[in-house]
C-alpha cells in the first residue's frame, strides 16, 4: 500500500469515527433525554422506498390499534449520496431517541453502534428465512464482507432486543452473524411474519388472478418460476445471465411458462427474446415475490432463501449453480450447499430442461419436506401474533390486532 493510500484510509477512518460515534450517538444522546413515549412505533427500512413484505402484516396491524404512533424511515443506505444518508439517519435518530418500540429488517450499524436507552425495544425480523448464504459477521474478511475490526467496532446487530426466526435449527448461524453469543436470549423462532400470507386462501385466490392479468399467455401452461439472487455488492448489483430462454421455450414451450423475478437491488436485468414473447416474462415490476411463489409450479433459483418460502408449498425446486466455486468464495455458505439444497444442484441448461422433462419420476418430495420441517418449523400463518405478542405483551395489544 502506498503512503498515499495510507493517508486515504486513515482519513477515511477519521471521518467515519466522527460520524458515527460522535455526530450520530451525540445526536441520539441528546434527544434522548426526553421521556420516552410508551406508545411510539418506528418501522427503518435501510434499503427499501416504501414497507417491505417483511413489515407489511405487522405494520398493518399495529396501523389498526389507534392507541399507536407509528412512523416510517427510509434509510436508503447504498442508494444515496453521503450527505443526503447522514440526513436520512440524523432525521431517524432524533425520531428514535424517544420512541419505545423500534422494528428493522436488515442490518443497520448507525442503530447498532449508538448508545442506545434500556427502555427502547429493538426487534430485528430480518427479511429472509432460513440460513443460506452467509451475512453480517459470518462474511468478515471475505471478499464480500469487511474485515473483522470494522464489524465489532460499527456492530450492524449491536442494541438488538429480539430476532425472529424461521426455525429453532438456524438460532446458530444467526449467533455468528449478529455477535449475539453472549446474548442467545434475543433469537426467538416465532416464525417469519411475512410467511403468514401463504396460508391464508385470500392471499393465494388474489397472487392467482392478479398473475393470469399479469401473464395472460400462461393459460393452460404450468409454471416455472427463475429467481435468481443478485451477484456484486447491494449498491452495484447484477443479475446472472446464463439462463437460455430459447432452448427453454423449445424443449418445454408446449406445457410450461417461464417467469423471471429479479433480485430488487439489480438495476438492468438481461433482456429476454423478442421471439420467446409468448414463453417468458419479466414480471420483476408486475408482481411481488410472494405471489409468484404462490402460482410457481417449479422453482428456479441458485442461492436465494426465498427457496426456504417455496419449500411451505411441497413444489419442485432445481438450483442452477453454475457458478457456485466463485459464488462461495465471494460470500459463502452456512451449510454444504449440496447437502441442503432440496432439489438438483445443476451446471448447465441442457441439465435442467432435462430434470423438467422427467420431473414426475425425479422430483423427491419427501427431501423437500425434510427441508421445510428443519428450516421453516415455526412458520405456520400465526407467526405475526407471537411476534406480536412477544414485543408488545398481550395486555398491550387491543382487540383489534
Amino acid at each position: 500500500m502506498s503512503k498515499l493510500e495510507k493517508i486515504k484510509r486513515g482519513v477515511s477512518r477519521a471521518v467515519k469515527f466522527v460520524t458515527f460515534r460522535v455526530l450520530f450517538n451525540g445526536i441520539y444522546i441528546l434527544h434522548a433525554k426526553k421521556p420516552v413515549q410508551e406508545n411510539k412505533i418506528l418501522f427503518i427500512e435501510v434499503r427499501e422506498t416504501s414497507i417491505s413484505n417483511s413489515f407489511q402484516l405487522l405494520y398493518k396491524k399495529l396501523k389498526k390499534d389507534k392507541k399507536y404512533t407509528i412512523h416510517t424511515h427510509y434509510l436508503r443506505s447504498g442508494f444515496t449520496g453521503r450527505l443526503e444518508y447522514t440526513r436520512r439517519c440524523t432525521a431517524m435518530l432524533k425520531d428514535m431517541a424517544d420512541a419505545k418500540y423500534v422494528f428493522l429488517n436488515e442490518g443497520c450499524n448507525v442503530i447498532g453502534s449508538i448508545s442506545m436507552r434500556s427502555d427502547t425495544v429493538l426487534t430485528q425480523t430480518w427479511h429472509a428465512c432460513g440460513a443460506f448464504k452467509k451475512f453480517g459477521f459470518s462474511t468478515a474478511e471475505l471478499k464480500y464482507g469487511e474485515t473483522a475490526e470494522e464489524m465489532k467496532k460499527y456492530p450492524y446487530y449491536g442494541n438488538t432486543t429480539y430476532v425472529t426466526l424461521s426455525s429453532p435449527e438456524i438460532a446458530w448461524a444467526y449467533e455468528e452473524a449478529m455477535l449475539l453469543g453472549d446474548r442467545k436470549e434475543c433469537l426467538k423462532a416465532t416464525g417469519v411474519s411475512r410467511t403468514d400470507v401463504f396460508f391464508h386462501p385470500d392471499f393465494r385466490k388474489s397472487a392467482k388472478e392478479h398473475f393470469e392479468k399479469a401473464v395472460p399467455f400462461a393459460k393452460g401452461r404450468k409454471v416455472i418460476l427463475y429467481a435468481p439472487t443478485f451477484r456484486g455488492h447491494a449498491s452495484a448489483a447484477y443479475a446472472p445471465d446464463c439462463l437460455d430462454v430459447r432452448r427453454f421455450r423449445q424443449a418445454l414451450g408446449d406445457s410450461y411458462v417461464l417467469v423471471i423475478k429479479h433480485h430488487p437491488f439489480v438495476s438492468h436485468p438481461p433482456a429476454i427474446p423478442i421471439d420467446c414473447a409468448d414463453f417468458a416474462k419479466d414480471v420483476t415490476s408486475d408482481l411481488s415475490i410472494d405471489e409468484l411463489l404462490c402460482v410457481s409450479d417449479l422453482c428456479i433459483s441458485d442461492y436465494s432463501s426465498l427457496v426456504f418460502e417455496f419449500s411451505l408449498f411441497h413444489r419442485p425446486m432445481v438450483f442452477y449453480a453454475y457458478d457456485l466455486e466463485d459464488y462461495f468464495d465471494w460470500r459463502g455458505f452456512y451449510y454444504d450447499y449440496h447437502e441442503l439444497a432440496p432439489g438438483p444442484v445443476l451446471r448447465t441448461n441442457e441439465e435442467m430442461i432435462d430434470y423438467i422433462l422427467n420431473i414426475d419420476e425425479r422430483f423427491d418430495a419427501e427431501r423437500v419436506e425434510a427441508f421445510r420441517s428443519r428450516f421453516m418449523a415455526s412458520c405456520d400463518g400465526h407467526a405475526t401474533e407471537r411476534i406480536l405478542e412477544l414485543v408488545f405483551g398481550k395486555s398491550r395489544l387491543s382487540d383489534s390486532v
